[in-house]
């Protein structure tokens, strides 16, 4: 039986790759992409989902969630790499929505309706899954998994010396996530960044004659080139390929139980992660995180299945 995936989200071209495999990967069933704030705004990380699914048109469209803002505004965005409109400044041409359903609620119907067969991955904040599991606690332990991109153990931050994106871009949500009874698994920089492809990586793109090489050929050159412009990097790091890859084959990685929280306050350390990794913690364990991969398998996999898109994604 298929695998039913949720994907949370803030697209994002790293987002967007992820869901290009998804979306034409075998035995999952991809039942909904829901929006939130992150690499960029509310509205347009909502626009950005529904631009993926129509530039791809997959064989079974997933139910589509619209994010709302967050709480507090965002003190903090991904636009410098991911462009102005998250998707490397292309302006792709949506259809208008007549009836967008939020994501909270897209998210906490298929909880219910899947139960332990939902596997949820997450590749922006946590604020969608922390308002979920806010307003109806039973549901953090119904969902089956939740795979969830970002933090760090040992790698340092991203966005700050102490703090990964997508945690510092929500602490609280991100906190309560942690705190949940749900099943989880942390997929933190410290392997996404044993994920990094090279320039040649444009080329092994499956080619412009299929809906998926089409996408991606015209996103991810400008991701090369801001990256190289902004951080000064000959790699990018594909940490939400990383996550699916986790999501879709976990048994694949080699994974540890930790004890987590995320750091509310602070100048410096605001949205760091932090485990009690003393001999004799205090802390009870609450999630797994992953901490070994098999470099050489998430190479070929990944490129396994980028040309499997290429292929199921038609003309």
């Amino acid at each position: 039986m298929a695998r039913k995936l949720l994907i949370d989200c803030d697209p994002g071209i790293d987002d967007a790759l992820a869901i290009t495999i998804a979306l034409f990967a075998p035995d999952v069933d991809v039942v909904a992409i829901t929006a939130t704030e992150g690499n960029v705004a509310a509205a347009q990380a909502s626009c950005n989902v529904q631009s993926i699914v129509e530039q791809l048109d997959p064989p079974r469209y997933p139910r589509l969630g619209m994010a709302r803002g967050g709480d507090a505004p965002l003190t903090v965005d991904a636009r410098r790499i991911h462009g102005e409109d998250g998707l490397g400044n292309t302006g792709f041409v949506v259809s208008r929505l007549h009836h967008g359903h939020p994501s909270e609620k897209i998210i906490t119907d298929l909880i219910r309706e899947e139960k332990e067969n939902l596997t949820i991955l997450t590749l922006g904040p946590l604020t969608n899954i922390a308002r979920v599991f806010g307003a109806d606690p039973s549901l953090a332990s119904s969902v089956g998994r939740l795979v969830m991109m970002g933090g760090s153990i040992q790698a340092g931050g991203n966005v700050t010396p102490a703090a990964e994106f997508n945690m510092h871009c929500d602490p609280v949500s991100a906190a309560a996530v942690f705190r949940s009874p749900s099943t989880k698994i942390l997929v933190p920089l410290d392997v996404t960044q044993q994920c990094a492809e090279g320039l040649s990586f444009i080329d092994e793109l499956p080619p412009d004659t299929t809906r998926a090489g089409r996408f991606l050929r015209c996103i991810v050159p400008f991701l090369f080139r801001s990256v190289r412009q902004h951080l000064g990097l000959e790699v990018v790091y594909l940490h939400d390929v990383l996550a699916l890859l986790v999501a879709l084959y976990p048994e694949r990685f080699e994974t540890s139980e930790v004890a987590g929280d995320v750091e509310l306050e602070g100048n410096l350390c605001r949205g760091a992660t932090v485990f009690d990794r003393r001999p004799r913690p205090d802390w009870r364990t609450n999630m797994e995180a992953v901490v070994r991969l098999d470099g050489p398998w998430v190479r070929s996999k990944l490129r396994d299945l980028i040309d499997l898109a290429g292929q199921r994604s038609g003309h």
